[in-house]
This record gives C-alpha cells, structure tokens and sequence, in this order.
C-alpha cells in the first residue's frame, strides 16, 4: 500500500472518531452499547505491537562510531584510506614540477635563440615573436 492510501485511510479514520465523538451524546442507548461491543472485539482482533529488530554490523556504516577502525588489523583499513591520499598528492605534485620543466625548457629554447643571434632584428619588436619561434621550431 503506498502512503498517499494509508494518509486518505487514516485522514478518513480521523473524520469518522471526530464525527462520533460530536454525536455520542445523543446516539441512543443501544447503538452505544453496539458500538461498545464492536469496539471490544475490534480491539481483540487488533495485532499485537511487536518490537522492531534492525541488524547492523559494526563498521559498516558510515558513523559508526569509528568501529571500523577498532577492529583486528585496523592498520590495513588506515592504510586503504590514506595510501590513495599519498598517492593523489604525489601525482598533483609530479604533474607540477613536470609543467614547470616544461615551461623553463621553453624559456631556455627562446633564450638560447636570442643568444645566437639567428633572429632578424625585426622579430625583437613584433607582438607575434612567440609564433614566429613556434613557426621556426616546425
């Protein structure tokens, strides 16, 4: 059943004990009793309310109190967490420094030109003087 069914049940339940409870006073005595004695074996059929049970293993659900680090060989678990960390930064830290080799490489193939002189004058006062190196370098 879904929940808009049992909302309209329940919504209709409300409607019907408020309209009861406005009209009791002057139902007549033996609809009352009758009411009394459904109510009696309505309450009998009525399941018992049993206790809910939920199963949980320690450790495997996120805030579980750190369980999961308290267990035997809690040093694997640590070492599943932190070896990816290690690992990621060290990557960051490799595809810096070979961005920055490249980048100075760069620079030393542009100074190294300049200093040879194998450049026309002109191209020291051109705007377009890292293209004409990239065009030379093809």
């Amino acid at each position: 059943m879904n929940q808009s069914a049992t909302a309209k049940e329940v919504n209709f339940a409300y409607k019907v004990r408020h309209a009861l409870n406005e009209h009791a006073e002057h139902l007549p005595a033996p609809t009352v009793e009758r009411l009394a004695a459904a109510r009696k074996l309505a309450m009998a059929r009525k399941k018992k309310d049993a206790p809910a049970r939920i199963v949980v293993s320690q450790g495997v659900l996120a805030g579980s109190g750190g369980a999961f680090f308290e267990q035997p060989l809690s040093w694997l678990g640590r070492l599943g967490v932190a070896a990816p960390l290690v690992l990621g930064a060290a990557l960051f830290v490799g595809m810096y420094q070979s961005a920055q080799q490249q980048r100075i490489s760069d620079l030393a193939d542009i100074d190294a030109a300049v200093l040879t002189d194998e450049l026309p004058l002109s191209a020291y006062l051109d705007h377009g003087f890292n293209a004409y190196l990239a065009k030379r370098a093809e």
